[in-house]
């Protein structure tokens, strides 16, 4: 079951450049259905699966298995960890928050100077990274280095909390959900040959998806994304940029790509005709996998479909399950258009 997958893809550690334990899951989930796998040098997972038919269009479906998170740049002689993060953070969200770092996952937390003991100019503005440490219980520098060392990384705490309504909170969630909706539907008889990438380092770059773009040539990519929703309680209107439980978003344009006005027609059509919610991002921001896909030897097509998501690149991702199952249904739905796409 999708969120079954979802649940079990969310707590696994994988920030950019670590993506291993996520890979290995998904390489063991998929091994059985699969035709073909294959990794690249910097790890993103291939994997092939023949259709009912191959199509005229060689098809890639492709989603990151990595998260944003933190690495550890030094360590102070009181024992405290300096650090940096990994993917864009916004620094008003991690205080107080919990941290694991490296292959013991030793807990943390970042912390700052106390508020009693901050002054005016202080509390009005964002703390900058150099005023965060993660704190580890050490007792000094040497008792810190038992335990971890420079360049170590770290993820939030792992912990899935359910909320109402089908609302889930979750660490990662951008873009375990595309990984889920990928896994899934590998797993059932499809329409047509299909390629999948489960790429890493999209948070600092899509560094993975160019490798696997060049690998496979695809001559059409569907990117399965994550995305910001902004419906907080002082917005209203297109300042909400997309919203939870309005159904899947599908994007004409980003910072990094403009996306194909068919292959965007299309879904939108399908969506109509299947009765599938679906909205469109009222916001132009960030980047996907679909900029470094466009950019293989041939070039290819792109079109993009995101889980709405609250609070995203934080600790807390909030998203809901209508949302994620509505995303897979109409991956399906776009796969048996390849059957006969000319594009």
């Amino acid at each position: 079951m999708l969120m079954d997958t979802v649940r079990a893809l969310c707590p696994l550690f994988g920030p950019s450049g670590l993506e291993d334990e996520v890979r290995a899951y998904i390489r063991r989930e998929a091994e059985p259905y699969a035709d073909e796998m294959t990794v690249t040098p910097n790890g993103t997972l291939i994997v092939f699966k023949k259709g009912r038919k191959t199509p005229k269009r060689r098809v890639l479906l492709a989603a990151h298995m990595d998260e944003v998170g933190v690495i550890v740049t030094s360590i102070m002689e009181s024992g405290f960890l300096r650090f940096a993060f990994i993917g864009g953070m916004d620094r008003r969200v991690v205080l107080g928050k919990k941290v694991f770092l490296g292959p013991d996952r030793i807990p943390g937390i970042i912390g700052m100077k106390p508020i009693h003991l901050t002054d005016k100019d202080e509390r009005k503005r964002i703390p900058k990274v150099r005023d965060l440490y993660i704190d580890i219980g050490a007792k000094d520098r040497a008792a810190a280095e038992a335990l971890v060392e420079e360049g170590t990384f770290g993820c939030f705490d792992p912990e899935i909390t359910e909320l109402q309504n089908g609302f889930l909170r979750a660490k990662a969630l951008d873009d375990r959900v595309g990984c889920a909706i990928l896994l899934e539907t590998l797993k059932e008889e499809l329409p047509v040959d299909t390629w999948f990438a489960f790429t890493v380092q999209e948070e600092i770059g899509s560094k993975g998806a160019f490798g696997a773009a060049f690998r496979v040539e695809p001559d059409v990519a569907l990117i399965l994304e994550g995305t910001s929703a902004a419906d907080t309680p002082d917005r209203d209107g297109a300042d909400r940029v997309c919203v939870p439980l309005h159904g899947p978003v599908l994007s004409m344009m980003d910072k990094g790509s403009i996306y194909d006005p068919g292959l965007f027609r299309l879904l939108r059509d399908l969506a109509e005709e299947r009765n599938i919610p679906w909205q469109i991002k009222t916001r132009l921001a960030g980047t996907t996998d679909a900029r470094a896909m466009q950019t293989n030897l041939n070039g290819c097509k792109v079109a993009g479909i995101s889980a709405p998501l609250r609070y995203i690149h934080s600790p807390s991702c909030v998203g809901n399950v209508k949302d994620f199952e509505a995303m897979k249904v109409l991956v399906g739905a776009f796969l048996e258009k390849m059957e006969d796409y000319h594009g």
